[in-house]
């Protein structure tokens, strides 16, 4: 269940930071009058989103009749679930420091156009997620229970529930936390999750007859590792970590997690400095010559001005001061 509802925080904090950055902008632009678009974005978006997962539920209990197609079915939803997270967790950490910046130039560009664009704008924001959510929440339900039952369903509205409040508090103000640690911590967790999901997803493939070896165990534990006791529903509901896995389960777990989670942990490279232009040979003549010229060629700073062309001022100031040298 804790999967289940750390994916209902993740994706819900997501959410309310988007939807919580278009209201702040707007009631700071004296633009109240378009909140209600927003809001009816955001609700449109949230109703579609619990459609697509009932859609989703339906198809697999409903119109699929023979069990190798229900399998199949899951095996499907189960790696466009692991795709899906994997996109979001790398694309959340490049996009965290730039997305309040990105979203208000698109809501300033809505806001031009007419009210349309601008509940068009919150639901496209509020959207993805609603689509994620309900895809990822199916495939882990799956993983862990074998089905959606009702404490899969409220673990994750707990998980919204929670990312509603921490969302709303920090818009108030009234808690500061560490987004970008918030965001490494859970992100991380929800790749061991998605590792579980994909090796329920390769058991999927094997019990349709996709893939062979469900016979080939790679290790049984069970005597180690009771199925039955806590922390073994604990393991298994969180990270699909089961006692007796086959052999293609766990390369696919293997395969999938640690590499993953070595680029997620990875720091990001600084970026690279540009090099200094080599001196011509004539410069050490003209610097025994002239010994006040060092001055003006060690300017480093017209460099740092070219990254902020919204302050021409700073940018003028070297040439003021040459023309007064000269």
């Amino acid at each position: 269940m804790f999967a289940t509802y750390l994916i209902g925080l993740r994706e819900g904090l997501e959410a309310t930071l988007v939807v919580s950055i278009l209201v702040a902008f707007l009631v700071k632009s004296q633009r109240r009058d378009r909140l209600p678009q927003v809001w009816a974005g955001v609700g449109l978006a949230v109703a579609l989103s619990v459609v697509f997962g009932w859609l989703i539920e339906y198809t697999s209990t409903s119109l699929l009749a023979r069990s190798e197609d229900r399998e199949l079915f899951e095996a499907v939803t189960s790696v466009a679930a692991v795709v899906f997270v994997t996109w979001m967790i790398f694309w959340m950490r490049k996009a965290a420091r730039t997305i309040a910046g990105e979203l208000r130039g698109k809501l300033t560009e809505a806001l031009a156009v007419g009210s349309l664009a601008v509940a068009g704008m919150a639901f496209l924001a509020v959207i993805r997620e609603g689509l994620e959510t309900a895809l990822i929440f199916y495939s882990a339900a799956q993983s862990a229970a074998g089905g959606t039952g009702a404490g899969a369903l409220l673990s994750l509205a707990g998980g919204v529930a929670t990312a509603v409040v921490i969302g709303f508090l920090l818009y108030r103000s009234a808690l500061k936390i560490n987004l970008s640690k918030f965001f490494t911590w859970t992100g991380a967790l929800l790749i061991l999750v998605a590792a579980g999901i994909l090796k329920y997803g390769v058991h999927d493939f094997q019990e349709a007859g996709v893939l062979p070896g469900l016979n080939n165990q790679a290790f049984d534990i069970s005597s180690t590792l009771d199925p039955n006791a806590w922390y073994g529903a604990l393991l298994a509901g969180m990270f699909n970590i089961t006692a007796a896995p086959t052999v293609l389960e766990m390369i696919a777990w293997v395969a999938y997690a640690v590499p993953v989670l070595v680029l997620f942990l990875r720091k990001p490279a600084a970026p690279a400095r540009p090099a200094a232009p080599a001196a011509s040979p004539a410069a050490p003549a003209e610097a025994a010559t002239t010994p006040t010229e060092p001055a003006a060629a060690t300017t480093p700073t017209e460099p740092a001005t070219a990254t902020a062309p919204t302050e021409p001022a700073a940018a003028e100031a070297p040439t003021t001061t040459a023309t007064q040298r000269a």
